[in-house]
């Protein structure tokens, strides 16, 4: 039960809203393996283990944003706020707190393992994030370097081209100068 979830399918779940990595309560449900109702259930049941900084609902406008963003099947079709059935309310959030706090109100050897494997995939992306920043801060440096450089091929290639074009001034005759028609020196 090493790998329970292949990471990538886990990272695919992980959002950025309000600034911040998190998971919405139906994809952990569904990687837990329990229903929603069931996860937020357990949740408000030990309510004070998730100040806002673990969770957090989505206002509908964000809900909207998220479902243009990732497409509308995979929202729509199961989680949805409708009339119809399905959910009443907007999904809640987690970060990376949040989750870690979940494997404290949900108790299955599933919910250890998929818990293990979600931390490992916040720590894969911070890794690749910051990966991200050092490369971004190295391609700024050799920018400046390649400006303060073309500053410099260009002074070259200016001195060059006064070098090997000619001047537009007459040329100077060399040898004897005559005076009339008889060459007298």
């Amino acid at each position: 039960m090493n790998n329970v979830i292949p990471e990538e399918r886990i990272e695919a779940k992980i959002y950025l809203i309000r600034g911040q990595k998190v998971m919405l309560d139906f994809d952990l449900a569904n990687l837990y393996g329990v229903p929603t109702g069931r996860l937020n259930e357990q949740v408000r049941r030990n309510i004070e283990r998730f100040p806002d900084d673990f969770m957090f609902q989505l206002t509908r406008e964000e809900l909207n944003i998220l479902i243009c963003q990732i497409g509308t099947s995979n929202l729509i079709s199961q989680n949805a706020i409708s009339s119809w059935g399905g959910r009443r309310s907007t999904p809640y959030a987690f970060t990376e707190q949040g989750v870690a706090m979940l494997s404290s109100v949900l108790h299955s050897k599933r919910a250890i393992q998929v818990n293990i494997a979600i931390m490992r995939a916040f720590v894969k992306l911070k890794q690749v994030l910051a990966t991200h920043v050092e490369v971004s801060r190295k391609l700024k440096e050799l920018e400046q370097r390649v400006d303060s450089h073309d500053s410099k091929i260009t002074q070259i290639f200016d001195a060059i081209k006064k070098m090997v074009e000619p001047e537009n001034k007459p040329a100077k005759r060399i040898g004897f100068k005559t005076e009339g028609k008889e060459g007298k020196l």
